[in-house]
C-alpha cells in the first residue's frame, strides 16, 4: 500500500489530463489502482473507479469514516493573503488539519442524512470502513487572519483531489478505489478571498464526493 499511495502522489498531478501527451502516465496510475486485482468500473461523476470483481455493497447499514489525512500540492509555497510573509509551519498545519476536519465531518453527515446510515466508530459484520485522502491540496490566496491585511480577490479558492479506498471492515478486504480531482467553482469576476470562502468551497467539494458515496450505498442491490 505505501508503494501505491507513493505513485499516486507521483502521478495524479498529470493524469486526469487528456492531452495524449499524458497516456503512459495514465496508464501507470491505472496500473497502480488495479495492482491488487480490481476493475475499471465507471461511476457517474468521479474520475477514476476501481472496484473488487463481484463485491457489492448491498451489506453494508453503517460506515466507519475514518481519520483524513491531507498533503499539500508539491508546488504549493504560499505567502499570507496579502502580503509576501511565507506562512509558518503552524499556519499551514491549522489549514491541513482545517481541511482534514471540513472532509470528514461532510462525509459524517451526508451520510447520515435522512438516518440511511449510520456512522459508527468500530469494525463490524455490517460496516463499511471508508479512508479518504486528500492530496495535491492547493489553497490559492490562504487566509491566516493577519491583522491588518490587504484585500485579496481570486476567481478560485483553488483544487484538491479525492483518494479513497473503501474496506470490508472486518476482513479487511478492499472493495473499492478511486479518485477525483476537484477545483473551487470558478466566478466570473474577482471574488474577495477569505478563510469562509476557502472553507465553504472545501466543504461543498467535500459533500459532493459524499454524495457519490452515499448514492453508491443507495443503489447497491438488496435481497
Amino acid at each position: 500500500m505505501n508503494t501505491i499511495r507513493f505513485v499516486l502522489t507521483a502521478l495524479l498531478a498529470s493524469t486526469l489530463a487528456v492531452a495524449p501527451a499524458f497516456a503512459q502516465t495514465k496508464a501507470d496510475l491505472e496500473e497502480a489502482m488495479s495492482y491488487d486485482g480490481l476493475k475499471r468500473i465507471e461511476v457517474k461523476g468521479l474520475d477514476l473507479a476501481f472496484a473488487r470483481p463481484g463485491a457489492t455493497l448491498a451489506a453494508y447499514k453503517k460506515v466507519l469514516v475514518e481519520p483524513v489525512e491531507v498533503a499539500f500540492h508539491k508546488d504549493w509555497d504560499p505567502t499570507r493573503t496579502g502580503s509576501r510573509l511565507k506562512l509558518s509551519a503552524t499556519e499551514r498545519e491549522n489549514i491541513r488539519s482545517g481541511v482534514a476536519k471540513i472532509v470528514h465531518e461532510e462525509f459524517v453527515k451526508v451520510l447520515q442524512a435522512k438516518s440511511n446510515y449510520k456512522v459508527v466508530s468500530e469494525a463490524g459484520p455490517d460496516v463499511l470502513r471508508v479512508k479518504p485522502k486528500i492530496l495535491n491540496l492547493f489553497v490559492n490566496a490562504p487566509d491566516a487572519g493577519s491583522v491588518g491585511r490587504s484585500q485579496t480577490y481570486t476567481v478560485s479558492a483553488g483544487e484538491m483531489t479525492l483518494f479513497m479506498e473503501l474496506y470490508d471492515s472486518e476482513t479487511g478486504a478492499v472493495l473499492a478505489r478511486v479518485v477525483d480531482r476537484r477545483e473551487a467553482r470558478n466566478t466570473v469576476t474577482m471574488t474577495l478571498s477569505s478563510s469562509v470562502v476557502n472553507a465553504g468551497e472545501a466543504q461543498a467539494i467535500a459533500s459532493t464526493w459524499a454524495r457519490i458515496l452515499r448514492d453508491a450505498l443507495d443503489r447497491a442491490p438488496r435481497s
